[in-house]
């Protein structure tokens, strides 16, 4: 099953994200639980946040994921949500 995970940075935490990106990288590749992701841009093109899409068994696994996400252990989100997710449009032709 496919879930989206939609976190906000907390506020000036641009070093902690970069800080902690490589082991957010190494986690979403060894869980391989990723199926599309990238960062949330503000109006200077900064990462400010994240869009995830992963597959997991069940909303508990989803939430366990993210918790474990090394960025959410960092305490980089000032929030993030874990919803289940269809995918209806991929025009983009990602691999979900």
């Amino acid at each position: 099953m496919l879930f989206v995970i939609t976190a906000l940075d907390r506020e000036n935490s641009l070093e902690l994200r970069m800080a902690t990106r490589a082991a957010h990288f190494d986690y979403a590749r060894a869980t391989s639980a990723v199926r599309l992701g990238g960062p949330f841009l503000n109006e200077n093109g900064d990462m400010m946040g994240s869009l995830i899409i992963i597959e997991a068994p069940d909303l508990a696994a989803a939430q366990a994921w993210q918790r474990s996400d090394p960025y959410a252990k960092a305490g980089l989100f000032a929030r993030a949500e874990v919803r289940p997710w269809k995918a209806t449009a991929n025009h983009c032709k990602a691999e979900l």
